[in-house]
């Protein structure tokens, strides 16, 4: 008896504002990262939906806002179909509204995209609030089932606040499935009134055809490194707390500190840096394009992040693929990540004291970058694509 044909591949929207475009290629990569991985398998295709915050004017005097103006309406990337339709955007009143606004502008975008010949079988949401919300009211409306998954603050910060905890309670309990980036952020959703039946752990992986070591004499060269030198990469926003990693520096005559990446907090840190005597030995490098950052952590001895939240961080095991260990912050998360001293250390207060003790502990006994690599290679975006075949074949009944 012949084998049954094999099932055709799962047909999904994906839906979030966290994803590249050709105006900010870095935003939301790991949103993107994981998608690649679920359609290189061959049993997922999906379109994307993608909106943006609408602003009137291209003019570079606007600084980041022009960049939603820059946007396309539509982009092929990586072998992927973006949509992206504006949403309005309110100052002060946003947080609350935000949900209602991106629906508002996301239903006739998808009833278009339906009446041009769009098929899908669930929506794949990222992002609680406002984006997973948003998304629970266009599966109802469009009656197709909703995976969201929970990325970080989204869980960790804005229940905190009435309309959102109102609204992310609703969307959890509506979504067919939910999926949070690391164990942590799954505990707080059922803490938040999730069936624990229908949450599953995917964490990211990492793509070790991007990271991978690179020629470290090479890149050290290149970027004038003579001392030890610590990394951070990432925006330049107060929850990454990298003041509290220049201020570690203070306690560490012998170690420079690069910054890769760009934000509102630059003035500040550079104001730091100048105010500890410590300009000399800390470099904001401003932010660099996903695939040269394989270089700085190669180059680097150490990469630090000091953040007061996060949900699975990307640059952990990116820097570990790169044979570089991490010094983390104590703080949910960062602990499923760097598990064994191959991998790095965790802080034991989230203090400049403490990052500079666990700074100084790495270096006294530090893994070799290939026993670091080594760690980081299991980490791969296979079980998590598996994960996400299963969810979306049994909330499709496929």
């Amino acid at each position: 008896m012949p084998p049954p044909p094999p099932s055709p591949p799962l047909r999904l929207l994906t839906f979030s504002t966290l994803f590249p475009d050709s105006a900010r290629p870095s935003h939301g990569v790991f949103v993107e990262n994981r998608l690649r991985h679920l359609v290189a398998s061959g049993d997922a295709r999906s379109t994307v939906l993608a909106p943006t915050p609408w602003f009137p004017s291209t003019n570079p005097r606007f600084g980041p806002y022009a960049k939603f103006a820059a946007v396309p309406r539509f982009e092929h990337r990586n072998g992927l179909d973006v949509h992206h339709p504006r949403y309005l955007v309110i100052p002060k009143f946003g947080m609350n509204l935000a949900p209602h606004l991106l629906y508002a502008a996301a239903r006739p975008a998808l009833a278009r995209l339906l009446r041009a010949g769009l098929e899908f079988d669930a929506i794949d949401a990222h992002y609680l609030y406002p984006d997973g919300v948003a998304a629970a009211w266009l599966g109802a409306h469009f009656n197709k089932p909703v995976v969201i998954t929970a990325r970080g603050s989204d869980v960790t910060e804005l229940p905190d606040f009435p309309i959102p905890n109102r609204l992310i309670r609703a969307a959890i309990r509506s979504a067919a499935h939910l999926i949070g980036v690391s164990a942590a952020l799954c505990a707080r959703m059922v803490e938040l009134g999730a069936d624990p039946h229908k949450v599953t752990t995917l964490r990211n992986g990492v793509d070790t055809s991007v990271f991978h070591p690179t020629d470290r004499t090479a890149d050290r060269a290149g970027l004038g490194l003579t001392r030890r030198t610590l990394l951070s990469v990432g925006h330049l926003i107060e929850r990454k707390r990298n003041h509290l990693t220049i201020a570690a520096l203070a306690e560490l005559p012998d170690t420079d500190l690069l910054l890769a990446g760009d934000g509102p907090e630059r003035p500040r840190l550079e104001a730091l840096a100048a105010s500890l005597g410590l300009t000399p030995r800390v470099r904001f490098l401003g932010a660099r394009p996903h695939h040269e950052l394989k270089h700085l952590y190669t180059a680097a001895d150490a990469m630090v992040l000091a953040s007061s939240r996060e949900g699975w961080a990307n640059v952990l095991l990116e820097s570990m693929a790169c044979g570089t260990p991490v010094i983390a912050s104590n703080i949910p998360g960062n602990p499923e990540v760097v598990q064994t001293p191959a991998a790095g250390r965790i802080a034991p207060e989230n203090t400049p004291a403490g990052l500079a003790t666990a700074i100084r502990d790495l270096f006294a006994t530090p893994p070799t970058r290939a026993e670091t690599l080594a760690y980081a290679q299991p980490f791969s975006w296979e079980a998590t694509t598996q994960g996400q075949l299963e969810i979306f074949r049994k909330v499709t009944n496929q």
